[in-house]
């Protein structure tokens, strides 16, 4: 075997970004403080006791913890096995939803009863998603630009998890999954004229499961003028925009908020971001979204320093999960996009959703325990030269 055929060294791990996992537990730790705060005064008029959410959300942070150790101890390859079984799963899941064996709440079937803990399996689905994106896309990196291939069989599978959830419905997640596809796909090289035939396709699809809803059309109507529709499709929005604007710079201080006194509604859950810029400011919101940026930012660098395309395709669709997540919730507290029942990742109330999070974000620190930059390659040490030897005249004296 020459030098040039030797096959690499294995990387061995080394720490997780402590950097990313300070903001990850910060963000976790700062989630139970922030849905105490927003849900006092609901869970005491609700269930007669102010802690009720406190204690659950408390509960499901500690378990957070315990998943997020795990998967940044997990073998990579034991992940990369487990694909089609965590896939299966979570499509079981989404058809018996779907079939009506849910828990229904607020005119949709999103939940499965598990014991005293309501499961979303739509959560369970991105996370398969991605684990079976990374897995088909490393698998097919020669064939990544093939229409049969690399590009046909991913979108098909992320349509079947969409129409299950536009079974639920959940608009949100369906549009969710179709984003996550479409980044994921781009960053392995998909043909671009593929992604924005597929774009073309999906803009009158999607006009058309907003048109042929009423209350998706009540939502875009509220979007647009939500004011005008203050007493009811525009309510939530008009005071999460209201929660933002008291807060002002610095806050109103932590736990005097107003708008958590039962005026907005969801607010523990998918409008904590309002209660957070009322209660901490503008400042603090600011503080919020460099939390997530970084994040962003240190997922997508292990991504890109990792040790092989299976890998740096997994630390990519996590990171841009969390991500996305982030941007959406965000945007819609602050009216910058149509309502939609996504939760803040790590901050908002929600076992599902936070220990799903706390999954995506193990991944990405696993991952990042093998980076290796790609930016500097250790030289290949030359072989040593023979000395040669002194060639001598005639007479013996060396020339």
């Amino acid at each position: 075997m020459t030098r040039a055929s030797r096959p690499a060294p294995p990387i061995e791990p080394g720490a997780p970004d402590v950097t990313l996992a300070a903001t990850l537990v910060g963000l976790i730790a700062f989630g139970v403080v922030m849905v105490y705060s927003a849900s006092a005064v609901y869970a005491n008029n609700m269930f007669g006791n102010g802690f009720h959410f406190l204690i659950r959300q408390t509960i499901f942070a500690a378990a957070a913890f315990v998943v997020l150790v795990i998967f940044t101890r997990v073998n990579i390859s034991l992940l990369r096995r487990s694909t089609y079984p965590v896939l299966l799963i979570a499509v079981l899941l989404m058809i018996a939803v779907a079939l009506g064996f849910g828990r229904s709440a607020g005119g949709a079937t999103r939940w499965l009863a598990v014991g005293p803990v309501n499961v979303q399996p739509a959560e369970l689905a991105k996370l398969a998603m991605i684990m079976w994106l990374a897995h088909s896309l490393a698998k097919k990196s020669n064939r990544v630009r093939t229409f049969s291939i690399g590009f046909l069989p991913h979108v098909l599978v992320a349509g079947l998890l969409m129409l299950l959830c536009l079974a639920q419905p959940d608009f949100g997640s369906a549009v969710m999954i179709a984003l996550l596809t479409f980044v994921v796909l781009f960053a392995a090289g998909a043909k671009a004229g593929y992604l924005l035939g597929c774009v073309l396709l999906a803009v009158p699809v999607g006009y058309a499961a907003i048109a042929s809803s009423p209350y998706r059309m009540r939502r875009i109507k509220a979007f647009l003028e939500p004011f005008e529709h203050r007493q009811g499709a525009g309510y939530q929005i008009t005071e999460s925009l209201m929660s933002f604007g008291s807060g002002g710079w610095t806050g109103v201080g932590l736990g005097d908020g107003r708008q958590k006194l039962l005026f907005l509604p969801e607010a523990h859950t998918d409008f904590i971001s309002a209660i957070i810029g009322e209660e901490l400011g503008f400042i603090g919101v600011v503080l919020l979204c460099a939390a997530f940026a970084w994040v962003v930012f240190r997922g997508l660098r292990a991504a890109w320093r990792a040790q092989d395309e299976y890998a740096g395709y997994l630390a990519a669709g996590m990171t841009l999960f969390i991500g996305l997540q982030a941007f959406t919730n965000l945007a819609v507290a602050m009216g910058l996009l149509p309502t939609k029942g996504l939760a803040l990742p790590f901050v908002s109330y929600g076992g599902s959703s936070l220990l799903v999070n706390a999954a995506a974000a193990g991944i990405i620190l696993n991952t990042s325990r093998y980076g290796v930059s790609r930016a500097v390659e250790a030289p290949v040490p030359a072989k040593p030269k023979r000395p040669q030897p002194r060639l001598t005249t005639a007479r013996g004296g060396a020339r």
